[in-house]
C-alpha cells in the first residue's frame, strides 16, 4: 500500500519528514538527494542530506583533527555532505536516546540534532546515541522557497523512516524513499507538467 503524501499546508509540515528529489531536479548538488528535514517554519526550512557521503572521509579522520581519540572498536562511518550551506560546520543527526540539554534540538520523538563537540566525544567513547550520522553542511531554504520548489515538481516528501535516515546503503536510499511513496522510478519522467 502506498503512503499518501501529507498535504502542503501549515508552516511546519516538513519538519521531521523526508524530502526526496525528483528526477527533474535541475540543481546537481541535490540530484537524487534524500534530506531529513530538521526545521520548517514561515522563516524557511533546514535539513540534512542523508545519502551523499564525502568520498574518502571518515569520522575518525575528523575526530583526529579535533584531538578526540576514539576508543578501539568505535564506529568509523563515512562523513556525509549535509548540504551546500556552511560546509565547514558539523551536524550530528541522531536517535533521541542521546541529548545534551539546550545544545540538542529535538526534531521528532525519535530523532534529534546536536552540533556541539560533546556528542562527538560521546560517540568516540562509545557512549553516544545508538544511531547517528555526521554531516558537514546543511540544506537551507528561505521563506516560501521550499514550498515553491515542491509545487514546481522538484521535490516530493514522505513521513519519517529511521532506516532510510540512518541506514548504510547510500546509493539505494533515494530509490527506497521513492518506493516508500509507491513510486516506481521507471515510470518517472524528468518532464513534468500541470493539469
Amino acid at each position: 500500500m502506498a503512503t499518501r503524501q501529507p498535504p502542503i499546508g501549515g508552516h511546519n509540515f516538513l519538519q521531521g519528514n523526508i524530502l526526496i528529489a525528483l528526477p527533474g531536479m535541475t540543481d546537481p548538488r541535490f540530484e537524487k538527494s534524500v534530506i531529513f528535514m530538521c526545521a520548517h517554519s514561515a522563516e524557511g526550512a533546514m535539513g540534512i542530506m542523508v545519502n551523499k557521503a564525502i568520498e574518502g572521509l571518515h569520522l575518525h579522520q575528523l575526530l583526529g583533527q579535533l584531538d578526540i581519540r576514539p576508543t578501539p572498536g568505535a564506529p568509523d562511518p563515512q562523513v556525509l555532505f549535509g548540504g551546500p550551506v556552511e560546509t565547514g560546520q558539523g551536524f550530528v543527526l541522531h536517535s533521541s536516546d542521546y541529548g545534551q540539554g539546550e545544545s540538542t534540538l529535538s526534531i521528532s520523538s525519535e530523532i534529534s540534532l546536536t552540533t556541539t563537540l560533546d556528542v562527538l566525544r560521546a560517540m568516540a567513547e562509545g557512549s553516544g546515541p545508538k544511531r547517528a550520522l555526521f554531516a558537514l553542511g546543511y540544506a537551507g531554504w528561505g521563506p516560501g522557497q521550499i514550498e515553491g520548489e515542491i509545487q514546481a515538481n522538484s521535490w516530493v516528501h514522505c513521513g519519517p523512516d529511521n532506516d532510510i535516515v540512518f541506514g548504510d546503503g547510500m546509493d539505494s536510499k533515494w530509490a527506497v524513499a521513492l518506493r516508500k511513496l509507491g513510486i516506481d522510478m521507471s515510470g518517472l519522467s524528468a518532464n513534468t507538467g500541470r493539469a
